[in-house]
């Protein structure tokens, strides 16, 4: 990964392709698209006024776990191409691209008119933030108000916690929401690693732009939510959902991403997005009932999930329960609308002990956590005494744990499987109880 990083900045670089980058914003999203832009050879500037968090990101640290993001980080920081600042006005002047990239859009629309009277006349202000419907059109109508107009573009970006770097470089699309030609020809120059590939870009106005962000999330919860019924039809009817979703997703109509039977959707901008597609419907006399259904089925999954654990250890109170994972996908340490938070949260309001175990994200869950949940340094101390085992986040890790040994350290050899992750077969020959999601 590093010598692609090294061959595509030396590929601009010849090219004459140099722009200037800003990103406001160093958390989760801004530091990912800096790291990104900065490694396809582009000198990237990034603002914070928290100098605190700055120094730390420019040590090359950062509290974000995030696959390969670090190394990508560091080594655009070594080569001078990522700098940070806390200098507004000089971080402002330099940007002939700025990304407004904080986490939040809740004042984002300041923030812009800010950036605006201090950026120059032919400056782009690119919206990267998930935001809600028209707000792309309302900064430019403050803008124009205010006597500071600038080239304001909605950029959606379909990155995900735990694949984020891999969703910036191999992006199905680019969706550029403007009406300026020009902008759209500094972008593509910009992206031009990624249109050199054939990516395609989408040329739309803001507020399909935004929509299309909203919808996309809404369509994959949707997806989720509908394996996931399906799962539980299957467990009352002796079929298996891991075959039934294998032969769906190959259906070119379907396609098998996000069509795995287990705990549903959760992350940082999920919920969001879906509180915003569902405030503009209403706003708009619109009763999207098909989004209401699949938010309905995901919030149900907890209550299923440790109803599963309740009948194998019945009664739950006073039982010892090990949870494995506590991320809401592998990958990340994000325990936003965390699964795994819910159904320790649902155990201990059941009476159980639980202790859990992440290899990243035990930090943040000490956050969502109260003192009762004892926090492991190894899979296997979480096993001992254990009267059920839940494996609650798909980390690649737990597949190679050695269960002839965790077998050992129970009380009772049960495995509540939330994820599908663990081979059933194996598992029973051992000797576990196994209990997947959907399976017969």
């Amino acid at each position: 990964m590093e010598r692609a990083g090294q061959l595509r900045a030396r590929l601009i670089a010849s090219e004459g392709f140099f722009m200037r980058i800003g990103i406001y914003g160093t958390g989760y999203l801004g530091t990912v698209v800096a790291a990104c832009l900065a490694d396809f050879g582009l000198p990237v500037t990034v603002f914070d006024e928290d100098s605190e968090h700055v120094l730390l990101l420019a040590e090359g640290n950062t509290p974000y776990y995030e696959r390969n993001l670090k190394d990508i980080l560091r080594r655009n920081m070594k080569a001078g191409r990522l700098t940070y600042s806390t200098e507004l006005e000089s971080f402002a002047k330099r940007g002939q691209v700025i990304f407004l990239s904080p986490d939040s859009h809740r004042y984002l629309e300041e923030v812009a008119v800010k950036l605006a009277r201090l950026t120059e006349p032919d400056t782009i202000l690119v919206i990267a933030t998930p935001v809600p419907v028209g707000t792309a059109s309302r900064i430019e109508g403050r803008l124009n108000t205010s006597g500071c107009s600038r080239i304001v573009v909605s950029q959606p970006l379909f990155v995900t916690d735990g694949c984020a770097v891999e969703d910036f470089n191999w992006p199905d699309r680019i969706l550029l929401g403007t009406s300026s030609m020009e902008a759209v020809t500094r972008l593509k120059t910009l992206y031009r690693p990624l249109v050199m590939r054939g990516v395609p870009v989408i040329v739309t106005n803001h507020e399909t732009a935004e929509l299309a962000r909203e919808a996309s999330t809404a369509f994959l919860a949707t997806k989720i939510s509908f394996i996931n019924e399906i799962a539980a039809l299957c467990e009352h009817v002796n079929a298996d959902a891991m075959d039934l979703s294998l032969a769906l997703g190959l259906d070119k109509k379907i396609a098998p991403r996000c069509l795995q039977p287990g705990y549903g959707f959760g992350g940082s901008f999920v919920e969001g997005d879906m509180d915003s597609l569902n405030q503009l419907a209403l706003g708009s006399g619109v009763n999207l009932r098909i989004l209401g259904a699949a938010r309905d089925v995901n919030r149900s999954l907890g209550e299923r999930i440790v109803s599963k654990i309740a009948r194998m250890i019945e009664p739950v109170a006073g039982k010892e329960v090990g949870v494995l994972g506590l991320a809401f996908k592998p990958h990340t340490n994000s325990v936003a609308a965390s699964s795994s938070v819910d159904i320790v949260k649902r155990l201990l309001s059941r009476g159980a002990t639980v202790r859990a175990y992440d290899p990243v994200a035990i930090p943040e869950a000490r956050l969502e956590l109260d003192g009762t949940v004892r926090y492991c340094e190894t899979p296997y101390d979480v096993a001992q005494g254990a009267d059920a085992l839940v494996l609650s986040t798909g980390w690649p890790e737990f597949r190679a744990l050695d269960f002839e040994k965790i077998k050992r350290l129970v009380r009772q050899p049960i495995i509540v499987d939330t994820k599908n992750l663990l081979d059933s077969v194996r598992m029973r020959s051992l000797g576990f109880q196994y209990v997947g999601v959907g399976r017969a």
